[in-house]
């Protein structure tokens, strides 16, 4: 009996094993195409060695979109909007989960619908809407579309709905205003959703495609991920400038992540009771 469970343990970690490495390999794929020439890339057999011409291929690609630019760009525009989303998403939540008032349950549905409308049908109004505005080709077109994120939204609400209705009910009897419950006693005691959420908007705003390649038409207001699809193009493409950029774009997130890792799980969990 005790051999079988040993033989369990070790097939269920060989077996993670190989889960870790397929999903880690698509990264190293990139990093060693990063510091090889484009015709590496497909010889045979494939080369899985590191080489040297990462500063020529990362030179080579600022010279072709201003990779500095693209990626200052994309830290400015994904950074702001976590922070804005977050705190819109937040305080949507509380209201949601803790104030009592008519029609609520109805929003709230809504909210989870607008969910089920595919993104490009919202394209052209956001489109008029920004161009009515003078606002295309600006920071302001790329950040606040989606503020009010409905996933966002949900997810908040869900670990809100589990702190105590009678610590603020406590708070306001001692005189304090629902500014200083939000801040001082609610908001604290979300750090794991917090973390949570702050991932997802990340990623959704670092990965975003559609909406910059329509708000901006200059290279330098270019996030990453339009700025790397312009290197394929009909002529001659260069791989080792594409992996370098795609590790240059893989780089933030990771660290990121890496980041608020310890709450991210954490704060999944506390909406998923729920």
């Amino acid at each position: 009996m005790k051999n079988k469970k040993v033989i369990q343990k070790i097939s269920l970690y060989a077996f993670l094993i190989i889960g870790a490495l397929i999903s880690i390999f698509p990264f190293y794929w990139a990093l060693v195409g990063a510091t090889n020439e484009s015709g590496k890339l497909f010889s045979t057999p494939p080369s899985l060695v590191p080489g040297t011409k990462l500063i020529e291929n990362i030179t080579s690609l600022n010279e072709a979109i201003g990779i500095w630019r693209v990626l200052f760009n994309s830290l400015f525009v994904s950074s702001v909007y976590t922070i804005l989303a977050l705190l819109i998403s937040t305080m949507a939540a509380y209201a949601f989960a803790k104030f009592k008032f008519k029609g609520r349950t109805a929003i709230f549905t809504v909210f989870l619908l607008s969910m089920m409308i595919p993104y490009h049908a919202t394209v052209i109004p956001l489109f008029k809407m920004m161009a009515s505005l003078g606002w295309l080709n600006t920071y302001q077109a790329l950040i606040l579309p989606n503020l009010a994120y409905p996933f966002a939204i949900f997810l908040m609400r869900q670990n809100m709905l589990s702190f105590p209705d009678a610590l603020i009910e406590a708070a306001r009897i001692d005189g304090a205003g629902e500014w200083k419950i939000f801040y001082r006693i609610v908001l604290p005691s979300m750090k794991p959703a917090l973390a949570a959420t702050a991932i997802f908007l990340f990623m959704f705003q670092w990965n975003n495609f559609l909406w910059p390649l329509i708000a901006v038409n200059t290279t330098d207001m270019y996030t990453l991920p339009v700025a790397l699809s312009s290197l394929f193009g009909l002529s001659r493409i260069d791989y080792g400038q594409v992996m370098a950029g795609v590790s240059i774009a893989t780089v933030p997130i990771i660290i990121f992540f890496l980041s608020l890792q310890r709450h991210f799980i954490s704060g999944m969990l506390g909406s998923a009771v729920k």
